[in-house]
């Protein structure tokens, strides 16, 4: 029996609609690009990236725009593969 690609996060929709809400920034550069990125991809976001974003999002408006920008890398608890990963994409975005 094949499993679905669906993750969890793709199958409940007020996880998607919490995700997109918390996206919303203060910081109107974060929130065009988090926007941008969200509208994109955010149906194709495995439960991975979905933590990695959560983690981002945990940030100050500051702080996730320098990782954005490329200004600093992450470090302590956001310094994960998978949200080294993230970012790669969230810059491209």
């Amino acid at each position: 029996m094949m499993e679905t690609n669906q993750s969890a996060h793709q199958s409940d929709p007020a996880n998607r609609a919490r995700l997109r809400w918390r996206a919303r920034r203060g910081l109107l550069e974060n929130d065009l690009i988090l926007t941008r990125f969200l509208d994109a991809h955010e149906t194709e976001l495995t439960d991975e990236e979905v933590d990695a974003l959560t983690r981002l999002l945990d940030l100050s408006d500051n702080a996730l725009m320098d990782l954005v920008l490329a200004r600093k890398e992450p470090e302590g608890e956001v310094d994960l593969p998978h949200v080294h990963a993230l970012l790669q994409r969230l810059r491209l975005a």
